[in-house]
């Protein structure tokens, strides 16, 4: 299918935002993508993407920063949920290493802690779509920690089927609007034959019902 137009995905982002009933919590609102002529075991099925959505997700999403010395000190300043040192990182069980993967959005590791980071805490990140991501040691950790709380994994599993928040119901449709793209304009690069391999688009708020992007 081609892309829809902006004026498509505003039309359908509102009604699913109205379709939606009140809650007494802030909705996410989110994109279901379902793909077609895919195989995600393939190489050229598996997708993966980081994306930085461009209006933001209507509420940040949580960083953990392992690290050590000033980078450690700067992620405290900043407002890193928790900051983990290489101490502290060596002494997590693997009760700890579950509550921190739930606790967590992403989890940002200096680059010299990763093959630890990863050997205890990535069997905890890895089975709920996570994964640690490297920081240089002289990067500035408060603008990258900024990045990532605008962030969102787009990956499929076992099926050909992509989900992730585009930002939260009390976001102008706009800025949703310009999330969407952002994402389906990434995915259609990365697909082998771009928006051809698109069967389906659908929005819909955390509990509310699933409406079609009609293209």
């Amino acid at each position: 299918m081609p892309l829809p137009t902006k004026e498509q995905l505003k039309e359908s982002i509102i009604k699913a935002i109205e379709y939606s009933k009140k809650r007494n919590f802030k909705q996410s609102v989110e994109l279901i993508i379902v793909l077609k002529d895919i195989d995600p075991k393939s190489p050229q099925g598996r997708i993966r993407e980081t994306i930085f959505l461009p209006k933001g997700l209507g509420k940040d999403r949580i960083i953990c920063v392992v690290a050590d010395g000033e980078m450690a000190e700067k992620a405290r300043k900043a407002g890193a949920h928790r900051v983990i040192t290489r101490t502290e990182l060596m002494g997590i069980s693997k009760k700890e290493a579950k509550k921190i993967a739930q606790e967590c959005d992403w989890v940002l590791v200096r680059t010299d802690l990763m093959a630890n980071a990863g050997r205890i805490l990535g069997p905890a990140l890895g089975p709920r779509g996570k994964i640690p991501v490297p920081v240089p040691p002289a990067a500035d950790i408060e603008a990258v920690m900024k990045r990532y709380k605008s962030a969102v994994l787009l990956r499929n599993k076992d099926q050909p089927q992509l989900m992730t928040k585009i930002g939260t119901e009390d976001m102008d449709p706009e800025d949703l609007v310009a999330n969407a793209q952002a994402i389906l304009s990434l995915l259609e690069t990365k697909l082998p034959n771009g928006a051809h391999n698109i069967a389906k688009i659908v929005v819909k708020t955390t509990m509310g019902p699933p409406v079609e992007v009609i293209g």
